[in-house]
């Protein structure tokens, strides 16, 4: 069980609660996210218009395209000469917003700490695309990371993870492989401030107004479009906090206390352990949704401690 004192808001740093300020105070004086059409949103996003600061572009990312159940899909592939592995990665967005080469930087650094193969899935996004579209997407994709990482990489060694979004559809991923596949090919996962009951956790609903990127209002629109066709909020390949987690890869849970999803990862992580895999639970006093977007030292206590757990497996 985490220590209580990390949701202390005195356990709180001072660049913490200053970004946190800051990020609210832009937010105020920007147009609300919903008052536009979702394709002007991606394109601001893409500019590095937007709360996050924008990733610069790996010069040695390669794009790669494969076949899928609703057409082609982009793998954006980052790689040292020999990887000591595959990270297979799942950008967030609310299923909505985002795209593979929006955080180069972190991939890179997976690269270079690792010595692992980043490979970034361009799944359909809501509501043009709505569930099972990036579901479907990210299981072809990782189909294929299982037929050709050890052709093209010189490794089974693989990895699963992503944010928001991106660690819903990671968990939804290994789901479908086990259920579907009787596959189990991923080591161990990375799940960043994850989205696990659409229906909304307690620390979701309560979360109100403010805006500290991601607010109430914005899971709830968020999930009507990604579930535009409608979904039994209850489907473990909706919510995968209902689903038989047994089988599935030790996992680190990230998440900041003050983020509305943090129950999602509290809930999650307990249910990863009592199905009798290993789980571990790292909370951050302050941390906002998905705070390790931001160059803090917060941030880096983040990414080194989800690198350690990796090297592990």
């Amino acid at each position: 069980m985490p220590d209580p004192a990390l949701f202390d808001p005195a356990a709180i740093d001072p660049e913490t609660a200053a970004l946190n300020a800051t990020i609210i105070a832009n937010a105020d004086q920007a147009p609300d996210q919903w008052s536009l059409p979702p394709a002007v949103i991606r394109d601001m996003r893409a500019k590095g218009i937007g709360a996050f600061p924008l990733a610069p572009k790996s010069p040695r990312a390669e794009t790669v395209t494969i076949r899928g159940p609703g057409g082609p899909i982009a793998l954006r592939i980052i790689a040292p000469p020999q990887p000591r592995g595959v990270y297979f990665h799942v950008h967030g967005g609310g299923w909505t917003f985002g795209g593979a080469d929006l955080q180069d930087g972190r991939l890179e650094r997976w690269v270079e700490t690792a010595g692992l193969a980043c490979v970034s899935v361009e799944y359909r996004l809501a509501p043009e695309h709505p569930y099972p579209a990036a579901p479907d997407d990210c299981e072809a994709a990782a189909l294929w990371l299982v037929r050709e990482a050890k052709d093209r990489f010189g490794t089974e060694r693989l990895f699963i993870g992503g944010e928001s979004a991106g660690a819903h559809l990671s968990v939804v991923t290994l789901l479908r492989l086990r259920d579907r596949h009787r596959l189990t090919p991923f080591r161990a996962a990375n799940l960043v401030a994850g989205a696990f009951d659409l229906g909304m956790t307690p620390s979701a609903r309560q979360f109100g107004e403010e805006k500290l990127i991601l607010r109430t209002l914005d899971i709830h629109l968020f999930v009507q479009n990604f579930l535009r066709n409608g979904g039994d909020l209850r489907d473990p390949d909706i919510s995968p906090l209902y689903g038989d987690l047994r089988g599935l890869p030790p996992a680190i849970f990230t998440i900041g206390t003050r983020d509305a999803l943090l129950d999602d990862s509290l809930f999650m992580s307990g249910r990863w352990t009592a199905a009798g895999n290993r789980a571990e639970l790292a909370v951050y006093p302050g941390g906002c949704h998905v705070f390790i977007g931001f160059p803090t030292a917060l941030t880096e206590r983040a990414l080194v401690r989800s690198e350690a757990f990796l090297a592990d497996f």
